[in-house]
């Protein structure tokens, strides 16, 4: 068997700001390229008694997974979610139906309390109502949700659209729980534009931040 040697003079491994080597496009040596999976900040949104954060702007075809950071979200009242809806028509509207599933563990403060359940009274069957991604975030001080949600290839316009999401909230009941949340938005159109909101008053603090997955 042959032993196939490589050009010297044609590896590229100059150093650069988040690249990484790889081989070139005639596989025959060497390069500087960009990092898979690498996250792009394209947008944040901060709250401050605000009804919705909305994302209306820079969803499309260059990425096909968006990731959305959810930081120290803390609602105006208590026993209260944060709720996610889609739209593909810019966010004039949002009412895509939705099928869904959840399930959350919990420990609470005085240790006397765990649970790790299936959330049937949560998911979704064909709905067009907005999907609850963090449930009874406290609204005391202290009291907050954190987590993340990605979104995959919205625009492709042959699949459904699949979520997922993985939250850790500080809730009403001096209680730490990790809920995760998956499902998909029924619709071969482009998703455009994503809201989270409330489901009774607003956000009263916390940002959103929104990357694009190289």
């Amino acid at each position: 068997m042959a032993l196939s040697k490589v050009d010297f003079n044609s590896i590229n491994v100059t150093p650069a700001a988040s690249k990484a080597i790889k081989f070139n496009s005639s596989n025959n040596g060497f390069e500087t390229g960009d990092v898979g999976g690498s996250l792009v900040l394209i947008s944040e949104q901060t709250a401050s008694s605000s009804a919705t954060l909305s994302f209306t702007s820079g969803i499309d075809s260059t990425y096909k997974e968006y990731i959305f950071k959810f930081i120290d979200i803390h609602p105006s009242g208590t026993n209260t979610e944060l709720d996610v809806t889609f739209s593909s028509n810019g966010g004039s509207s949002y009412g895509i139906a939705k099928t869904t599933t959840a399930f959350y563990a919990l420990h609470n403060e005085a240790d006397s309390t765990t649970t790790l359940t299936y959330s049937t009274g949560t998911d979704l069957a064909q709905s067009t109502s907005a999907k609850n991604l963090m449930v009874n975030v406290g609204d005391g001080n202290d009291e907050s949700g954190a987590g993340t949600m990605h979104l995959f290839d919205p625009s492709n316009t042959t699949f459904v659209k699949h979520f997922i999401a993985n939250v850790n909230i500080y809730d009403e009941s001096a209680q730490t729980v990790n809920r995760y949340t998956a499902g998909y938005v029924n619709t071969t159109s482009a998703i455009n534009a994503v809201k989270f909101s409330m489901s009774s008053g607003n956000i009263d603090a916390g940002t959103i931040k929104m990357y694009g997955v190289t």
